[in-house]
């Protein structure tokens, strides 16, 4: 680093600054840290990679050096208004987070305000003239939300068109409407579209090579779902096998329905995932995601019954969030159930294991959600998100690595990242609300079967019955080792699950492929492309997400998750001639 920058950050943000923080800062400064800094920036950083920090730091080089006089830190919610205050003080910044538009001026000892955007969009005048009073550093943490509305976009722009240092954040995908988000460069590419251009990126993958953010394990469990119709029909279909769109969101309903086994089942083994995390991280903490009041309360019951201690539930309406949030990260307590608030600051390091209990599946909402249980704090720790077995989620976790500019000139959620979606899947509900809840609905039945692990682009593990040796093999998976000893691991559970489902079938005619049913007959391809694609790794060095994309690009054909058999098989017969012309 320069002599401009110390090597440890701003005293209580980090002990050091990490090196994504440094490059970053080199590339606002210069290399030699003398430029005075561009008017915009933008910076794109995986969840948990420390946004923050780096703004922080910034923030203060800049007020150290008299480039700005005041910060103003516009947030999505009420509680990140306090969490960035609280961060702020510890650097030496003095941030009101209780700034409101009827108060007028701000106390003497402040150096800023944080608000939200909705704050802004109230009064834009009100926050110009602040802006236009003294040289102003704003920080915008998750950009995107400032486009929220064509409104709230006018009105950020017009708040603060004249400051003098903008920086903005994004840990997201951005929005996917044709709505330009304030002071984001856009350029245009080959194709004629325009996407978004980041000053500086720093993406999951690389966090993950770092050692910044930890590894996800996905646990998918599936299951038979029976539920009765108004007409008093009764339906049943199984959780994972190929279904029309109203069937997947029924059953998806029957699974999370807190009065069937499915939620059972699963919470019960989320708890004994996170007592093994707890040998190697002794305060790791799971959350639970819920759709509305009513399930949050029913899950916390369940909790209560499985790990014998009670959980702490949140919800966005109510006025002790902030507080309860806090407390559940300053201790060790074992679970809080959350009524969705993904993009309500619940920012805990020592959060480990996650249960996606809703149906919400735009691509933005789940990986804030995901994002809530990366965040590193020492090398080797893991983070376990069950999940039930939707095509959609299990696309989602396969595609976790994926980057994504904000692009305009292109139909409106063309691919569901869609910041009105994520509101309303956001907004608080105290009823049910997922697709089709407004037909009289009664779950008959809801079973889990563990299905299969998702890690690193590959899928282990076959379906076994909760409780049984297989299923204890995936949740006891060591909570502390580097990634590729979690890979090698899997592959050894998958062998060996194998090896003995062999043993089981010797001589039993049942065992004949003709017998499997569909869904079997997916998941022995999945398993035969996956063993293909390991040795294919294990001969080139390439990783297996890297494989994947690579065979996905060449035989066409969605994601593995949510492949055909026909698309499976191309892929198999793909790999298989990489390998014969290899040998030649």
């Amino acid at each position: 680093m320069p002599p401009a920058f110390p090597e440890r950050a701003a005293w209580g943000t980090a002990s050091s600054l990490r090196a994504w923080q440094q490059q970053a800062l080199e590339v606002y400064f210069g290399p030699d840290g003398t430029l005075p800094g561009p008017r915009d920036f933008l910076t794109v950083a995986t969840p948990g990679a420390g946004k923050t920090t780096f703004a922080l730091r910034l923030a203060r080089e800049l007020l150290d050096r008299h480039l700005v006089q005041q910060v103003t830190v516009i947030c999505p919610t009420e509680h990140l208004k306090r969490q960035w205050a609280e961060s702020a003080a510890r650097v030496g910044i003095k941030i009101d987070p209780e700034f409101q538009n009827g108060q007028g001026a701000v106390g003497r000892e402040f150096q800023g305000i944080a608000v939200t955007y909705a704050t802004v969009a109230a009064r834009p005048a009100l926050h110009r003239n602040r802006t236009e009073m003294k040289k102003t550093l704003v920080i915008f943490d998750e950009v995107h939300h400032a486009g929220d509305g064509l409104s709230w976009g006018d009105a950020v722009r017009e708040a603060f068109e004249p400051a003098t240092r903008r920086l903005s954040l994004s840990g997201t995908p951005f929005r996917t409407d044709i709505n330009p988000i304030p002071f984001v460069q856009y350029e245009e590419g080959p194709d004629g579209v325009r996407r978004s251009r980041a000053d500086y990126t720093y993406g999951y993958g690389p966090a993950l090579a770092d050692g910044v953010v930890r590894p996800v394990i996905f646990l998918a469990y599936s299951g038979e779902m029976r539920w009765r119709t108004r007409a008093g029909d009764e339906l049943a279909a199984t959780l994972g096998e190929p279904l029309t769109q109203d069937q997947m969101a029924q059953a998806w309903r029957a699974a999370l329905d807190p009065k069937g086994d499915w939620m059972r089942h699963v919470l019960a083994a989320a708890d004994k995932r996170l007592t093994e995390l707890r040998r190697a991280i002794p305060d790791a903490g799971g959350l639970v995601i819920a759709t509305d009041h009513e399930a949050a309360r029913a899950y916390a019951r369940t909790l209560r019954e499985v790990s014998g201690q009670g959980a702490t539930i949140v919800l966005s309406d109510d006025p002790t969030a902030s507080k309860k949030i806090k407390a559940f990260s300053d201790t060790e307590d074992r679970w809080m159930v959350a009524v969705r608030m993904v993009s309500e600051g619940v920012d805990i390091p020592r959060l480990a294991v996650g249960v996606y209990a809703t149906s919400t599946s735009t691509p933005l909402f789940f990986a804030q959600a995901i994002g809530r249980f990366v965040r590193a704090r020492r090398r080797g720790e893991t983070a376990s998100v069950f999940l039930p077995s939707v095509p959609t989620l299990m696309g989602h976790a396969a595609e976790m690595e994926t980057e994504r500019d904000h692009v305009l000139d292109r139909p409106v959620r063309e691919d569901g990242l869609d910041d009105e979606l994520l509101a309303e899947a956001n907004r608080e509900r105290k009823t049910p609300d997922v697709v089709g809840d407004e037909l009289p609905f009664e779950t008959v039945e809801a079973s889990a079967t563990f299905d299969r692990v998702l890690y690193d682009g590959g899928e282990f593990g076959m379906q076994a019955q909760p409780g049984s040796a297989e299923e204890e093999e995936f949740l006891g998976i060591p909570g502390l080792l580097e990634p590729e000893q979690v890979t090698q691991l899997l592959r050894k559970r998958q062998a060996d699950q194998i090896a003995s489902e062999r043993k089981r079938k010797t001589g039993d005619p049942r065992a004949d492929r003709a017998d499997r049913t569909a869904a079997e007959d997916l998941h022995a391809l999945r398993k035969e492309l996956n063993g293909l694609v390991g040795a294919w790794s294990h001969r080139t060095g390439q990783p297996h997400g890297v494989i994947h994309s690579e065979l996905r690009r060449t035989c066409g054909g969605p994601v593995l998750a949510q492949a055909s058999g026909e698309d499976i098989r191309k892929r198999i017969d793909k790999i298989r001639d990489w390998a014969a012309r290899r040998r030649h």
